[in-house]
């Protein structure tokens, strides 16, 4: 892959996900973002959201950067004026002035510092090598089902973006634990960009243990629509652990339990994030999967 020139570190792209916002201010004060070999550009991507402390005014911001999204003018709601915006600032989608966009945010969910890689080119699975070397803890993720230039993420807008997931962490709260998770893994990202880019990394570990996205939950309903059971307290908390079919999923408020039918081992994720009530959504599940660094 040819070498990295610019880097844009954004934060706020949910107004209420504090731990990058944060983090944006504390590195404009210092120069802990830089690198010799690129440069480094921050973007504070919801301000009106982050004002109003909410996830998003109308829409939500990490949904609007399709490429067909960003050239219908007829969505003009603010977070896809937003969208647009942003895609001039730092884009265009498909020809972008930055080369490698992180995307920060903070979960609800117990996922801990979580790497979320849109890629499986060498360069990701390097990247997510030298992570899980350096910050043992780290937990590797896959969103890797869609062609990256149509994934609707603002971290599709540059060829190569990347989203860092920490949690658990209330919105609109900020917990030091958390914000020191993503300030690290910020600059291990920024550090192998700088190793790539003046070819001096060293071997890194052959392979390693991944979660790649295979479907989403959601929430038990009636015919009304309206919710009728929580995500199973033996699930709950438990990201990243496996679900096998005939284990407890759902308790239904009248007592009652739904079991996981899947026929393969399920790793939840996102578990009851609070962010995805408004669509019923009770967790992601994830393939357990091993990344060969360099094949």
């Amino acid at each position: 892959m040819s070498k990295i020139k610019t880097v844009a570190i954004v934060g706020g792209t949910h107004g209420n996900e504090f731990s990058g916002i944060y983090l944006l201010r504390k590195w404009q004060q210092s120069a802990a973002l830089a690198r010799d070999s690129f440069r480094v550009e921050t973007v504070f991507a919801n301000p009106k959201a982050h004002d109003d402390n909410k996830r998003y005014v109308d829409h939500d911001l990490n949904r609007q950067f399709s490429l067909a999204d960003l050239s219908n003018n007829d969505l003009a709601s603010y977070e896809q004026s937003r969208a647009k915006a942003i895609n001039q600032q730092i884009g265009p989608k498909g020809d972008a002035k930055v080369d490698f966009i992180i995307d920060l945010h903070n979960t609800t969910s117990n996922m801990g510092p979580s790497l979320i890689l849109l890629q499986s080119d060498r360069f990701n699975r390097q990247l997510g090598a030298y992570v899980k070397m350096h910050m043992p803890d780290a937990v590797i993720v896959l969103e890797d089902h869609t062609p990256v230039e149509q994934h609707h993420f603002l971290s599709s807008i540059s060829s190569q973006g990347v989203i860092v997931e920490v949690g658990p962490q209330p919105q609109s709260v900020i917990r030091q634990d958390i914000l020191d998770w993503m300030d690290e893994m910020t600059k291990h990202i920024l550090d192998f960009v700088h190793l790539h880019n003046t070819d001096e990394l060293s071997p890194l570990i052959p392979s390693y243990e991944a979660f790649r996205y295979h479907e989403t939950l959601s929430l038990p309903v009636d015919e009304q629509g309206q919710r009728i059971g929580m995500v199973h307290r033996s699930v709950q908390d438990n990201d990243f652990e496996p679900l096998h079919a005939g284990d407890p999923i759902f308790t239904l408020f009248d007592g009652g339990e739904i079991f996981w039918k899947g026929d393969y081992e399920a790793f939840p994720h996102f578990i009851n994030e609070a962010a995805y009530y408004d669509n019923n959504l009770a967790m992601s599940l994830a393939k357990k999967v091993v990344v060969t660094t360099d094949a």
